[in-house]
């Protein structure tokens, strides 16, 4: 068979391996067009028909409609142009799939309820603008008005979420996650108390002094890797050294004003809400999980309130 040579539709469904309903189909459509017909009046194609036909179903299988693949056969349309629309529509349909994705798996995952679904679905929608206002929102009720020096800077910058253009599944859901906690009232005024409390920390005492957190960890982690209980006579020299640390910090007397004090700065850092800020943050911008602090604080409080309370 050369060039020259026409072909049945059926010959031609068995060299591109569509149905001849299915080329019929196309060939109603003026996508491709017979050549001439037999004396019967059957429809003839030439060789050049099966190229189209593999082009139009490669095209389709990507999920072109079928009136811009007419245009592209037809060479109306730049197949490269209309490959790079299409691909930047997907991309929009992948992210939106992922924000579906991100929004069913937290509903099924903690069993929320219709109201909770609504606002996660709304948060996860939120645009770019929309979700730097909620940031800055947040970080303003949290440092605003405290004189925010450069280890403030360094702590807000810290604490920024920046979602990417075209986020993973898991990162979307960490943004929700983060979301949710950065509009709770609650989370919102025990995180304003921990930056007062630093703020203090840091304006109380003239030249740089290691934070309060540094030296928790410094002080709790061995005793907990030794197994000190905190109540026993073992953890006597390390509360020592937390409340003459905070008495440092603050210039006052180490009393029982300044071990309630601390104490109460040690709680706050418990807060399960401050771990799970922190993971969501690290997932949404691609950092590596977070080392909990929460036992060492949490150690460090028992200590404290055992040598407090009568």
């Amino acid at each position: 068979m050369d060039g020259d040579t026409l072909y049945p539709i059926g010959e031609l469904a068995r060299r591109t391996g569509l149905t001849v309903k299915t080329i019929r189909f196309y060939s109603d459509r003026g996508i491709v067009a017979p050549t001439d017909r037999s004396p019967a009046g059957y429809r003839l194609y030439s060789i050049d028909a099966v190229a189209r036909l593999n082009l139009v179903r490669t095209l389709r299988n990507l999920g072109l409609d079928l009136s811009t693949i007419r245009k592209v056969v037809d060479r109306e349309l730049s197949l490269p142009e209309v490959a790079a629309t299409h691909a930047e529509a997907l991309v929009a349909q992948i992210c939106v799939l992922r924000l579906r994705h991100a929004v069913l798996t937290a509903v099924a995952e903690r069993g929320l309820t219709g109201e909770e679904t609504d606002l996660m679905h709304q948060l996860a929608r939120l645009s770019e603008d929309e979700r730097r206002h909620l940031i800055e929102d947040f970080l303003d009720a949290v440092f605003g008005g405290l004189g925010v020096g450069s280890a403030f800077a360094g702590i807000m910058r810290s604490m920024t979420p920046e979602l990417p253009d075209d986020p993973e599944a898991e990162q979307v859901r960490a943004w929700v996650e983060w979301a949710e906690l950065a509009l709770n009232p609650d989370f919102r005024a025990g995180m304003r108390r921990m930056a007062e409390d630093q703020a203090t920390e840091q304006t109380s005492v003239l030249g740089p002094r290691r934070d309060l957190a540094a030296v928790v960890q410094d002080q709790a982690v061995p005793a907990l890797a030794a197994g000190i209980a905190p109540a026993s006579r073992h953890a006597d020299p390390i509360v020592a050294a937390l409340t003459g640390h905070y008495a440092r910090l603050l210039d006052r007397p180490d009393d029982a004003e300044l071990r309630c004090r601390l104490l109460a700065r040690l709680e706050s850092v418990t807060d399960p809400r401050r771990d799970r800020y922190l993971r969501s943050l690290a997932v949404i911008n691609g950092w590596p999980p977070p080392e909990s602090v929460t036992p060492a604080f949490d150690w460090s409080a028992q200590a404290v309130r055992v040598r407090i309370e009568p």
